[in-house]
C-alpha cells in the first residue's frame, strides 16, 4: 500500500479530554478544530502551516493512549494487506471510511481513507528563537515481540529500517513528505508489558528550553538522558523531548 498521510491520534477518557487537549494544543503551538463525529468526540490540532498531523479523541472506555492513522487510497485493499501481514481487525466500518486494527504486538492503528492531506507542517518558532515540532510516534515494544513488530511495520509502510545511535532503537526510514515518523524501541527491562504501546516524541533545537516551557504548562520531568528527556504530561501520559533536527526529524 502507499501511505499518503500519517496522523498521530491522542485518545483521552472523557474526564481528561478538555484539559489534556488544552495542554497538547499549547505545546504543539496549534489551534483546535471544531469537534466532529456523532458525539463530537474528534478534533484536529491544526498547525499554523501545513495539514493536521495530530488529532484528539474522547473515548468511552479505558485509560486512553495513542494510536496511528494511516491514510490510504484503497481502504479495502490496504485492510487485506495489513491482515495478510499479521494485523488483527478490531472494527471495520468502510461506510465511514476507516478500519481499526491491531499490530501483531497489539498496537492499535486505523486505516483511513485519504482526503488529500499533503502539506507537511513546519516547526513552531518560540520566544528565545528556539523551534520545535511533535513529529514522531515511538512504539514501545516488549523484547519478545520486537523482531516481529519491526518486520510488520516495515512491510506495512514499505519503509526500510535504519539503525540509530542506541541498539534498542530502530527507525523506519522517514518519508520527508510526511510530518510524522515512526521509531521502534525494544523494552527489555519491563517484564510486565505484554503488548506494544506508544508515545509521542518532540524534536527541538533546545531540550532545556523546551522542558521549561512544558513545565510551565504542568508537565514534569521523569528522566534525563544525553539526547532526550522523558516527560509526563499533567495526567501522567509520558512523552519525550529530543534533540533531533526539527526540520528533518533526524
Amino acid at each position: 500500500m502507499q501511505i499518503r498521510w500519517l496522523t498521530a491520534f491522542l485518545d483521552f477518557p472523557a474526564e481528561q479530554f478538555g484539559g489534556e487537549v488544552t495542554f497538547w494544543r499549547a505545546i504543539a503551538g496549534s489551534t483546535v478544530s471544531p469537534p466532529r463525529g456523532n458525539d463530537r468526540e474528534f478534533a484536529s490540532l491544526v498547525p499554523f502551516n501545513g495539514d493536521p498531523h495530530l488529532r484528539v479523541q474522547r473515548i468511552e472506555h479505558g485509560p486512553g493512549g495513542i494510536h496511528l492513522d494511516l491514510h490510504v487510497d484503497d481502504l479495502s485493499a490496504a485492510t487485506l494487506e495489513a491482515i495478510s501481514l499479521g494485523a488483527t481487525t478490531v472494527r471495520d466500518v468502510p461506510e465511514l471510511g476507516y478500519c481499526t486494527l491491531e499490530s501483531p504486538g497489539g498496537f492499535p492503528f486505523c486505516l483511513v481513507a485519504w482526503h488529500g492531506e499533503a502539506s507537511r507542517s513546519r516547526p513552531v518558532r518560540w520566544p528565545g528563537d528556539t523551534i520545535s515540532i511533535i513529529d514522531q510516534v515511538c512504539l514501545d515494544v516488549p523484547a519478545g515481540l520486537f523482531d516481529r513488530e519491526v518486520v510488520f511495520w516495515s512491510r506495512l509502510t514499505g519503509w526500510p529500517t535504519e539503525p540509530s545511535s542506541r541498539p534498542e532503537l530502530l527507525n523506519l526510514h522517514r518519508d520527508q513528505d510526511l510530518t510524522i515518523g515512526i521509531l521502534l524501541q525494544r523494552n527489555g527491562n519491563d517484564d510486565t508489558a505484554t503488548s506494544t504501546s506508544g508515545h509521542l516524541d518532540l524534536a527541538c533545537t533546545s531540550v532545556e528550553d523546551e522542558v521549561a516551557r512544558h513545565e510551565d504548562w504542568g508537565a514534569r520531568v521523569v528522566e534525563r538522558f544525553e539526547r532526550w528527556t522523558v516527560m509526563s504530561d499533567p495526567v501522567g501520559r509520558r512523552y519525550c523531548i529530543t534533540d533531533r533536527n526539527p526540520r528533518t526529524g533526524r
